[in-house]
């Protein structure tokens, strides 16, 4: 529930962008540094979020994270000033990142508790959410209903399912982040497989960040569909990269992390150039469906194969990684914003479809666990 949930909320969110853009009369360039707010509100807090799960317990922080992520949600839509629709992206951005770190350390206890593995199916679930939310919010732009009254009817169901819920959730064994275990997810230089990973990952994260903040954005200024198809291809995305997860536990073991990323790096590439040359709303539905398919599994990947680096402390190649890897998630959406301002957006996704072949290139110089 509270990965659907978030997943639904940030699907809402992305779908209501180009409406953002609009009702401030923002060029592409500048709704790239608008978009940057989010990620560093996430990136400011992100040190804190331990702080947070060892202070209150990993279980009433997601909790009360997710109501706060619910709620702080409307703030952005609402805003009648682009500066506090900025301050209120921080804001949104920083109670993702305490969000996501406690309900992912549950996701870590439940696994230990039950000797399961649910990681995957859990991130897979945020897709789901990802993906429903889009449809709900293309739906309700067709409806002409205001986004400030969808983003509140959203915000009160989840926090009304989140209490309804709080008895189960915290009833869940309660684990937390130890000084040892936090010392150990310390930033190194990377150097050798590490970085090739790092190189990796910072493409297909580019990749995610352009798909998440940009479709609606393509579909509507490029594309020029109906309202009601606005956030079909980001729907056509989520739904095929939480498929790729599902079922990622068996794909990896049986092809291998090389071949599964090489695979999904020439599919990316192959949907993104669907889309470019033929910018028609079924055509780059499916062109971004395809893209989803192909990225699904470079986080699982990636992140496992950074955590089993040879020779390294246990932590250090996972935290190395994802700090890079979220610059590239930050950093994405706002050089396409600046490359589709000087010269268009197709030739911006002409970029990140380059990106896509990259990473399938690098994937055969390093080995993948």
């Amino acid at each position: 529930m509270v990965f659907i949930s978030v997943g639904f909320l940030f699907g809402n969110w992305a779908t209501l962008i180009p409406y953002i853009k609009q009702k401030f009369d923002l060029n592409d360039a500048q709704l790239g540094l608008l978009l940057l707010s989010f990620p560093i509100g996430a990136t400011v807090m992100n040190p804190f979020s331990t702080f947070f799960i060892n202070r209150f317990g990993m279980l009433n922080t997601t909790v009360i994270g997710l109501i706060l992520l619910a709620t702080t949600f409307v703030c952005p839509v609402g805003a009648s000033w682009l500066v506090l629709t900025s301050v209120s992206l921080i804001i949104v951005g920083m109670c993702l990142s305490v969000t996501n770190v406690a309900m992912n350390t549950c996701v870590t206890s439940l696994e230990h508790q039950y000797s399961i593995n649910i990681m995957s199916t859990c991130h897979g679930m945020f897709s789901a959410g990802l993906m429903f939310g889009s449809i709900a919010a293309s739906i309700l732009r067709g409806m002409k209903i205001e986004p400030v009254l969808q983003m509140t009817v959203i915000a009160v169901v989840i926090t009304a399912m989140v209490l309804l819920l709080r008895p189960i959730i915290l009833g869940i064994h309660e684990e937390k982040i130890t000084e040892e275990e936090s010392g150990q997810a310390k930033f190194i230089l990377p150097k050798g497989a590490l970085l090739l990973m790092i190189l990796i990952s910072l493409c297909t994260n580019v990749t995610e960040g352009t798909m998440a903040d940009w479709t609606a954005v393509y579909m509507r200024d490029i594309v020029q569909t109906d309202d009601y198809f606005i956030g079909w291809g980001l729907a056509g995305y989520s739904m095929f990269m939480s498929l790729g997860r599902f079922v990622g536990d068996a794909l990896i073991p049986r092809f291998g992390g090389n071949a599964v990323l090489r695979t999904g790096g020439i599919i990316a590439a192959l949907g993104i150039t669907l889309a470019i040359i033929f910018p028609y709303t079924i055509t780059a539905i499916l062109g971004f469906t395809l893209v989803g398919a192909g990225v699904s599994c470079g986080a699982p990947i990636l992140y496992g194969s950074a955590a089993r680096v040879p020779g390294m402390a246990k932590g250090a190649g996972l935290a190395t990684m994802n700090t890079f890897s979220m610059g590239g998630f930050l950093a994405g959406p706002v050089l396409i914003g600046f490359i589709s301002k000087s010269i268009n957006l197709p030739f911006a996704f002409s970029i990140v479809a380059v990106l896509a072949l990259v990473w399938a290139f690098l994937v055969n110089r390093v080995k993948l666990y």
